[in-house]
């Protein structure tokens, strides 16, 4: 159920989750940073010997994505790595179907590490303005890759010499005599065994918070490329005499096509916070269950999770993180399969989904973290650096922020308003999902309105000073609208559930979830009629009940993320829970 996401989904899930098992994927309290740094390459390694083909890894959204979701749950850095080789790298070389064919069997088995080389010191969720040029000479049949001045310096890509000889997918300004194309990707060898190329400087970066990736400062000085380093594509084709052919009508267009790879990016960003969240619950309620406390009677001692203050906020989030899963798996199908005209809007849902799965994932491994105390602030016992790579995941793949801006301005007219709420009878069951939703639709019809109605509000030639106006609105919608998404996602898998017992569980867990979400906009909702007084006085009793009913099914609803067994009990806070 929480893995069906596909024809193949038990066997991939079952093949990845089967390889972080393993010895080598246990945590080492003994390492240090640079020994981490090699280790992830180590795993990498590891993973990529579990593959038939690398090919068919890179051109397969659904398997990039499990991948990130299970070695998130052991190892950050592994799933950064991972991502940036298997789809940043090798997705973008082979995407392009143009250039004549390059032999890509050095990075099949990893004899070269891949990353990618998209943002600068000075040019991060703006990176369609970059600065690094790759100037192309028609006599030598060349391109000259430079960076002008350090803020053009590449920033943060993994090029130390850790893992061994990499070589990078670099984008670059494409720069013809005195015309500027824009940007494109550029194939360039970094280093070697014995170090970095001549022209490349790599710097590496202070260590940063959360699992270690060996995160680097890198500029080119004057490196010269073959013709065939360009990375083509519809949105660009260079002939031999410096004529650019192109099927895509802007600059900022072909830009954002060269980095098309950045949609599934999102995908598994989203996916590997979401192995950390359900691992970070697992553990949570594991401990909850054996951590032993004073009790109200004097000599008796009862588990944390006798507390409804510690399970019921558990609970929550064990909601939220089946929501969060069923979207993703929602999305990811929505685009695998969506119609070339339909691109735009799942690009756009891809981002919302994105937005939101990665920020309730941190919140829900604060929580996790905050129920174990004190032994969860070392790493050893597997939550401490959750939290950091969530917000590693918050800001890849363009900082959640500016994404979901971009996505709500292009909702406040480019999305067909949602039906106006029904005003509530005050008759309706608090615990009927359907009324439920409607009222999450209630709440984006408001927000949609009122995003147009702030708009339409600023000066006509002020397009800041507009946005500006109505940003807190869109952003609203925008959250509004993605929660429905995934209570639709949850749904719709319920609906494929066969089994009685878990379809009662489930279905109270889907209620729980739109609970907590009306709850939260119930001031709003009121005021435009979608729940009455009565309903709203009545929502924490019924939350109160419904918590009741489920907490017996806590554990059972957490062994279902099926995190392995050989990495909870390689947790010390586990073993011996005192």
């Amino acid at each position: 159920m929480l893995f069906a996401d596909g024809p193949e989904s038990a066997d991939v899930h079952g093949m990845w989750r089967k390889a972080v098992s393993t010895g080598l994927f246990r945590h080492r309290s003994d390492a240090g940073t640079e020994e981490r740094w090699q280790l992830s390459y180590d795993r990498l390694r590891a993973l990529n010997e579990e593959l038939v083909c690398p090919e068919d890894l890179a051109r397969d959204p659904r398997g990039l994505a499990a991948l990130h979701e299970w070695t998130a749950v052991v190892d950050g850095a592994t799933a950064t790595v991972a991502g940036i080789h298997h789809n940043l790298f090798l997705g973008s070389l082979l995407d392009d179907r143009i250039s004549p064919p390059r032999d890509l069997s050095v990075f099949y088995t990893l004899d070269r590490i891949g990353t990618f080389l998209c943002t600068e010191r000075a040019h991060g969720n703006d990176a369609a303005a970059l600065e690094t040029w790759a100037r192309y000479d028609p006599e030598r049949q060349e391109f000259v890759l430079h960076t002008p001045h350090e803020g053009a310096q590449k920033y943060m890509p993994n090029t130390s010499g850790a893992g061994g000889p990499k070589s990078a997918v670099v984008a670059a300004r494409l720069l013809v005599e005195d015309t500027d194309h824009g940007v494109f990707l550029f194939l360039v060898p970094l280093s070697d065994h014995r170090g970095t190329l001549p022209g490349v400087t790599v710097t590496v970066l202070p260590e940063r918070v959360g699992s270690p990736v060996d995160h680097c400062v890198t500029s080119f000085d004057r490196v010269r490329l073959p013709r065939t380093a360009l990375v083509q594509g519809e949105h660009g084709r260079l002939l031999p005499d410096g004529s650019l052919v192109s099927s895509v009508g802007s600059a900022r267009k072909r830009f954002l096509h060269a980095i098309g790879r950045v949609t599934v990016g999102k995908l598994c960003m989203s996916a590997s916070t979401l192995g950390g969240c359900r691992a970070a619950l697992a553990i949570a309620v594991s401990y909850a269950h054996t951590r032993h406390i004073s009790g109200p009677v004097a000599g008796r001692r009862v588990p944390l999770a006798a507390h409804r203050s510690h399970h019921a906020r558990l609970l929550e989030r064990v909601a939220t993180a089946y929501a969060m899963t069923f979207l993703h798996r929602a999305v990811t199908e929505h685009w695998i399969i969506h119609a070339l005209e339909e691109r735009a809007a799942s690009e756009r849902l891809v981002a919302l989904a994105k937005g939101w799965i990665t920020w309730q994932a941190r919140e829900i491994v604060t929580e996790s973290r905050e129920r174990c105390g004190a032994r969860a602030l070392f790493p050893v016992n597997g939550l401490a650096e959750y939290p950091a790579n969530a917000d590693g995941a918050i800001t890849a793949e363009e900082d959640n922020l500016a994404i979901w801006c971009k996505a709500a301005a292009e909702m406040i007219f480019g999305h067909t308003l949602a039906a106006a709420p029904r005003q509530a009878t005050g008759q309706e069951s608090l615990t009927d999902p359907t009324f439920l939703r409607r009222n999450i639709t209630a709440a984006e019809h408001y927000w949609h309105t009122s995003a147009r109605h702030d708009l339409r509000r600023g000066e006509a030639g002020d397009a800041l000073g507009r946005w500006n106006n109505a940003s807190a609105a869109a952003l609203n919608l925008a959250e509004a609208y993605t929660i429905g998404q995934a209570a639709d996602a949850f749904t719709a898998t319920i609906a494929q559930v066969t089994d009685p017992h878990a379809r009662a569980a489930l279905n109270d867990l889907h209620v729980l979830f739109l609970l907590n979400q009306v709850h939260s906009r119930s001031g709003l909702l009121l005021a435009e009629g979608a729940l009455s007084r009565d309903q709203v006085r009545s929502l924490p009793h019924t939350r109160h009940a419904l918590t009741a009913r489920l907490a017996p099914h806590l554990p059972a609803l957490t062994d279902a993320f099926s995190i392995p067994e050989e990495h909870l009990s390689s947790l010390p806070m586990l073993t011996t829970p005192f």
